[in-house]
């Protein structure tokens, strides 16, 4: 079983997308993704995979912990 230690990843990718004035299909072709996958990434609902969080940042020419951002939840050590 799973277990689940309440961390996220969450992003900023709508926020450089929007400075940029760039559409959401515009970024997902530069990126190599469907619309529906930055559509997904904005709302939080989608955490990329660490290839493309670094394909973002890339493009965006920032650092990927400037878009990323990692929440922890419990600590895993717990029990």
């Amino acid at each position: 079983m799973k277990k689940d230690f309440g961390d996220s990843i969450s992003n900023k990718v709508y926020e450089y997308r929007v400075l940029a004035r760039m559409s959401q299909q515009e970024l997902a072709e530069k990126v190599g993704v469907s619309k529906q996958t930055i559509f997904v990434m904005e709302k939080g609902n989608y955490v990329p995979t660490l290839l493309l969080a670094f394909r973002i940042a890339n493009f965006f020419n920032v650092d990927v912990t400037e878009i990323f951002t990692y929440e922890g939840g419990k600590d895993q050590n717990e029990n």
